[in-house]
């Protein structure tokens, strides 16, 4: 019975340390400090289940770690906050073992390949399909500019590291307490022993987190010398997907109203965004099929105001066009797009230069699978859900010298799509989000936390013009200058640094390096200990 309190008690303290350090609805900003000793209960707990209880605990770790830090799903849809909990418990259920066999295999020999383990699994779980960085270590460490600088070196993955290697190193201490026999020591001479023991681990540790302060010190850069861009960033408090025309209607007089209070106050202004589908009707296909006349008339308006303007807007848009669907015959295929107007060029008739979303959100803008699970794919469709097909092609606009791609909510939290962009030309990104379904201050600064580290690995500047909330200006350093106030009306006008002739970053060349060296390793660790344990 003691047993399975103390794991019980660990387990719980392991969900609660999780979700603390990230912006959560416990404290919006999140409390970085505490990602230091976060998986201090999780190392230490699997290495005292059994085999049997390994997989539960990790199903339940799971579960409750995303309930927390993701509470804000609920909102979206019940199954939304369902679907994610459950994956993570799978996923969980699988690493508990991992991180166990890890222990089993090499123990004492190498007491780190439990963090090695640990660090693969980070990256691992941001690849494929599902693939999400909601509740990456490093994340929690948006607002520390000196030390969010190594990401242009090593990306978050190698931030990561550093971070939990702190859990790691401190469950090694620590463990005998949880699994010691009457010795006649007392607690705090097992631990001066352990300490003793493993110091030159915590000498080697505090050197690097002291060069990286040091770079961090040295990297962060003055960009107020740099010719800039002005651009106004509109933020309509509103979900532009609830309703229908008459909510559209109202969403677009918004967007001008706002506008033209921008631009009376900023006459300077050398672009206008909007944020994600601000505009819902479709641009192009209602132009072209005007088959209703009431969302005719309201693209009609759009048009005719975006070229009254001497000013380039960037809109996010739902465009589609007639093709070959994937289930294989014509019809109709969407994508959730980017589209830049230039007055006087290509607004009448609509031809913008357009970007389509190439990383799309799984399970409520994409899924892949719905010849296999043609009754998923129905339930999906059946609930708030907008599928539409990926893009291919990191799209790269240029406005005067300013060359900007277009990440589109969801895809600033990816840092492979950042680099994609810089290497196609990008000195700036431009992010428009929509968070607004969410009605939740801790998903929003969820989202900054990591749309800051787009910016700090490849040293460009990013503007983000959002639904309801976090509309602000990012600088090459990854400090937001600039934001306007969540869930209410709003415009920001932001200057953007004009980076002409820079070098590329190490991660801009490199990417996740440091992710796929993690995971080499832990296939490793875990495939050579089996060996040598046979």
């Amino acid at each position: 019975m003691k047993k399975i309190i103390i794991d019980t008690a660990l387990l719980f303290s392991g969900i609660l340390l999780f979700a603390l350090p990230q912006p959560s609805f416990i404290y919006a900003q999140g409390l970085p400090f505490i990602s230091y000793f976060s998986f201090i209960p999780v190392f230490i707990l699997t290495r005292r289940l059994s085999w049997k209880t390994v997989p539960l605990y990790g199903l339940i770790y799971g579960i409750g770690c995303y309930v927390v830090f993701t509470s804000w799903l609920a909102t979206f849809h019940p199954m939304g906050i369902t679907v994610i909990s459950c994956l993570y418990g799978i996923q969980f259920a699988l690493v508990f073992p991992a991180l166990k066999a890890a222990w089993s295999l090499w123990g004492k020999k190498i007491w780190l390949a439990q963090w090695i383990v640990w660090c693969a699994y980070e990256y691992l779980k941001t690849k494929g399909f599902a693939g999400f960085n909601y509740g990456v270590t490093a994340y929690s460490h948006w607002q520390l500019i000196h030390l969010i600088q190594c990401t242009n070196l090593v990306g978050v993955w190698g931030l990561s590291a550093v971070i939990s290697f702190v859990s790691a190193w401190w469950a090694e201490v620590l463990f005998p307490l949880f699994n010691r026999k009457e010795s006649g020591k007392s607690v705090w001479n097992i631990i001066k022993e352990n300490m003793r023991c493993h110091r030159a681990a915590a000498f080697a540790w505090c050197a690097v987190f002291m060069l990286i302060i040091v770079y961090g010190f040295v990297s962060v850069e003055n960009y107020d010398d740099y010719p800039v861009k002005k651009a106004v960033l509109i933020q309509t408090n509103t979900d532009p997907w609830i309703g229908g025309t008459q909510a559209y209607r109202r969403d677009l007089t918004t967007l001008k109203r706002l506008t033209d209070k921008a631009l009376q106050e900023h006459p300077d202004t050398d672009i206008v965004i909007w944020p994600e589908t601000a505009f819902v009707p479709r641009i192009r296909w209602h132009y072209r099929f005007r088959t209703d006349r009431e969302r005719f008339d309201l693209v009609d308006e759009l048009l005719h105001y975006i070229d009254s303007k001497n000013i380039p807007f960037v809109i996010g848009n739902d465009d589609t066009v007639e093709g070959y669907t994937r289930t294989g015959g014509l019809g109709e295929i969407s994508y959730n797009a980017v589209l830049l107007f230039r007055p006087g060029q290509n607004v009448i008739p609509p031809e913008p230069e357009l970007y389509h979303k190439m990383h799309l959100v799984p399970f409520t803008e994409y899924f892949p699978f719905e010849k296999i699970f043609p009754k998923i794919y129905t339930l999906l469709l059946n609930g708030d859900t907008h599928m539409w097909t990926p893009g291919n092609e990191a799209v790269v606009f240029n406005v005067d010298g300013l060359h900007f791609g277009t990440p589109i909510c969801f895809e600033d939290t990816f840092g492979y799509i950042g680099r994609r962009y810089v290497n196609a030309g990008a000195n700036a990104l431009v992010n428009l989000s929509n968070d607004a379904w969410s009605k939740s201050l801790a998903c929003q600064y969820q989202h900054l936390s990591m749309a800051v580290f787009r910016s700090v690995e490849n040293k460009v500047p990013s503007v983000r013009a959002t639904a309801s909330g976090q509309t602000c200006v990012i600088d090459p350093n990854g400090k937001v200058v600039a934001m306007s106030d969540p869930f209410c009306e709003a415009y920001l006008a932001a200057d953007i640094p004009v980076l002409t002739n820079r070098s590329k970053t190490v991660y801009t060349v490199l990417g996740d390096y440091i992710g796929i060296l993690f995971s080499i390793a832990a296939v490793f660790i875990l495939i050579a200990g089996l060996v040598r344990k046979k």
